[in-house]
């Protein structure tokens, strides 16, 4: 049996490492804190403890979970629903994205029902669900989204055919420019810091900076490097970690009218062989080494061994390859240099093309079989944008890092958050495990800090980031992977108790379907709401949906879902997300393969993935 609050004394104190002098000053502080709690309701007098800042983030983790499993002893989830660590503050509710919409358009759309930001925002999200045409005309406006020909309306639905609906109808853009423009709201500037990073191995140098200028400007000129040697509408991979040039190229592939196809920096030759092969690539870029910890690991001979399309390699170290290209293969340097017959190489005229154009190919997992190939349109970059956004609070000034990669669907993700919000993009070349990581979050003054559970684990278990200050972070992400209630309390403590978002989706969704939001209190490893405009229900083993009460069953997912896919590149669609789903009023659920449970309380937790 664990003890109480009350009941935990000095040599508990000194237990979790402290000294006795330190024991006793904190037991007055932590006494002081519990009696000025409202009430005796373990959650009021966390929220005190929280509010008060009696726990500092360089107190050992042992008075930490001390503290934390004390308040809640007695706590008995199964009647009170997980326990709670994190509660909104009405003033801070205001200032959030989606606050500062609720109050001013709340009361329009949810008429004398509307209170404010916390108490109305379930009534908010349901509003969402039911009329997304209203969401999506004001969320389009909060985003650096300009259509070159605007959409004739936001949702057609006259096609019974579509059941995911017609979004944006008629409209063109090309949304990687609308990550390089300046723009009044959100506002960006060419001054505008775009990118911020470090080299592994640098720890104490300056850190770098690239504005919004400067991105644009070279950007362009590797969309001009690649009309010479592609042709339009090719797909043209990128296989190399996330660095500030693999963003460019991202980004210069799709500003061009190519189509940018995702392979992780971690695969064999033959998951690379494949990935080329069911998206028909015809070129690759990559590095020819990756640098970790101070070592090479090959990289451009995995790629020569996958497949003989050209390759564009960049150097991990200097300005030259440090290896023999075969002779159909470019160096960077060499491929950049192609664009120097353009009287102004750094200036380039977007291809703007519809909505619905694909510009990414990305890939599940593939644990099961051949992976899935999974087409991005220009629909699903403004719906990840939008989804963090609202859940992560994705602001301008934001300086946001997230280990991951392009390979993966958080890479694309957390590239449209950052520039379609205003945000600054933060990149580590190198690994995130170690202190250098953790001092580049401090120096660069990341303020959303997004992670993977099990990198989580490895920060608490080899105490790598201990001394480093972490307190300008004012919430995490956290997706891939379960979360593990001991490890998120470390990390929350890194930055006094802020929130740690948690997402669960897809690539094929661009998006979570359910999140945590910062207008909800929240609890450790746990999903708090359907993001905004989702709406599913949760079936039983026959394939009826529950009410509003605990349950654990399959996420059946309505179809109208802006930014979720129509189609796979190789295999049938319906087959696999409508095949054998329920119908639920009148709308053919669709299938995301996620066994949840709805805890009391309406909080939820992933328990299986079977698709």
């Amino acid at each position: 049996m664990r003890k109480s609050i009350s009941e935990v004394g000095l040599e508990d104190f000194v237990k979790a490492g402290l000294t006795i002098e330190e024991a006793k000053e904190f037991q007055r502080v932590l006494k002081e804190a519990v009696f000025g709690a409202k009430g005796s309701d373990p959650r009021e007098v966390w929220r005190s403890l929280v509010a008060q800042r009696v726990l500092k983030p360089w107190h050992p983790h042992g008075l930490h979970q001390l503290v934390y499993y004390s308040v809640y002893a007695n706590w008995d989830s199964l009647t009170n629903g997980p326990p709670l660590y994190w509660f909104p503050s009405l003033d801070q509710s205001k200032h959030t994205n989606l606050g500062r919409l609720m109050e001013k358009y709340g009361s329009k759309l949810l008429g004398t029902s509307y209170k404010d930001p916390i108490t109305s925002f379930s009534h908010f999200q349901n509003f969402s669900v039911q009329h997304p045409e209203a969401y999506w005309s004001i969320v389009l406006k909060e985003l650096s989204v300009s259509f070159h020909e605007a959409p004739k309306y936001i949702l057609d639905t006259s096609n019974k055919s579509k059941q995911g609906g017609t979004w944006f109808p008629g409209s063109v853009l090309n949304i990687a420019e609308c990550c390089l423009l300046p723009r009044t709201h959100p506002r960006k500037e060419d001054n505008s810091v775009a990118i911020v990073w470090r080299d592994e191995g640098c720890d104490d140098s300056n850190i770098n900076h690239m504005t919004l200028k400067e991105l644009r400007e070279r950007v362009m000129l590797v969309a001009n490097a690649l009309d010479a040697v592609f042709s339009k509408g090719d797909a043209i991979a990128i296989d190399m970690p996330m660095t500030i040039n693999a963003v460019i190229i991202y980004l210069a592939i799709i500003l061009a009218g190519f189509i940018v196809v995702s392979i992780a920096d971690s695969f064999a030759a033959k998951e690379i062989a494949t990935r080329l092969r069911v998206s028909k690539a015809k070129g690759i870029f990559t590095q020819d080494f990756i640098l970790r910890g101070g070592r090479k690991f090959p990289l451009y001979s995995r790629v020569v061994e996958a497949a003989p399309y050209k390759a564009i390699v960049l150097p991990v170290i200097g300005n030259d390859v440090g290896i023999q290209l075969r002779e159909q293969d470019l160096s960077w340097k060499e491929f950049l240099s192609s664009a120097n017959h353009y009287p102004r190489s750094n200036n380039y005229i977007p291809v703007y093309q519809p909505v619905e154009s694909v510009v990414n190919i990305l890939f599940s997992s593939g644990t099961t079989g051949e992976p899935k190939a999974i087409p991005w349109t220009q629909f699903s970059p403004i719906r990840c944008a939008a989804d963090s956004w609202a859940h992560i609070d994705v602001q301008v000034g934001d300086v946001c890092c997230w280990p991951t990669n392009l390979g993966w669907v958080m890479g694309p993700i957390l590239l449209y958050s950052c520039f379609l919000s205003g945000a600054t993009l933060a990149l580590y070349h190198g690994s995130p495990l170690g202190h250098g990581f953790g001092k580049f979050v401090q120096d660069a003054g990341v303020t959303i800090l997004g992670t993977v559970p099990s990198i989580v684990k490895a920060w608490k278990n080899t105490e790598c980031m201990k001394g480093l200050d972490w307190t300008r972070i004012k919430s995490f992400g956290s997706t891939g992977e379960a979360s593990n209630v001991d490890d998120d309390l470390w990390l929350s403590s890194q930055s006094y108790y802020n929130p740690i978002i948690e997402c669960c989706g897809g690539t094929e969704l661009a998006s979570s379907y359910i999140q945590g939001c910062p207008l909800q209190p929240q609890a450790f490893g746990t999903f708090s709401t359907a993001s905004m405009t989702t709406g599913f229900v949760i079936l039983d083993e026959h394939g009826i949906p529950y009410h509003d009460q605990a349950c654990v069953g399959e996420v059946g997912l309505f179809p109208l879902y802006m930014g979720a896919t129509e189609r796979l590149l190789n295999a049938d669609h319906d087959e696999v997300y409508f095949k054998g789903m329920p119908m639920y009023r009148g709308m053919h659920l669709r299938r995301h393969g996620d066994i949840i449970k709805r805890t009391v309380g309406g909080y939820f937790t992933v328990q299986d993935k079977f698709c």
